[in-house]
């Protein structure tokens, strides 16, 4: 792979997690807001589900732009991007809860799409392997 294409993942990892960290910032400045918003929308839960929502937001997201572990990071980010689109954006007669549920779809397909090709040569994982062949 040259060099342009593992830049170009890299590139694809930090636009998909920017996303995911602002919104996890967010979530962590303001945790009564967002608890409450989980609660209003019916989702079981809510404390745990602020949680899980910052395990994601913040830990896997940072896992993905450093490269590690990025194959089953994807899957667990594309589960709860999924997730999040059917619970959170689905009143689909508004048009701005339909274009949320369809980015959120999308991304879903971004995830999909790194744990398929993997990190490339900027990542942790490659490192990682790196070192396992010279052990």
């Amino acid at each position: 792979m040259s060099s342009n294409q593992n830049f170009t993942l890299l590139l694809g990892r930090a636009l998909l997690v920017a996303l995911f960290l602002f919104s996890g910032i967010g979530k962590l400045m303001a945790p009564e807001a967002t608890i409450s918003y989980i609660a209003a929308s019916g989702a079981p839960f809510p404390s745990l589900a602020y949680g899980i929502a910052l395990i994601v937001e913040l830990g896997l997201a940072t896992a993905l732009l450093l490269g590690y572990r990025v194959r089953p990071v994807a899957l667990l980010m594309a589960a709860f991007t999924l997730l999040t689109a059917l619970l959170f954006h689905n009143h689909f007669g508004d048009k701005g809860q339909l274009i949320n549920f369809l980015k959120n779809v999308a991304i879903t397909g971004g995830f999909l799409q790194i744990a398929v090709f993997g990190a490339g040569t900027f990542s942790l994982d490659h490192l990682r392997a790196q070192r396992a062949v010279h052990a």
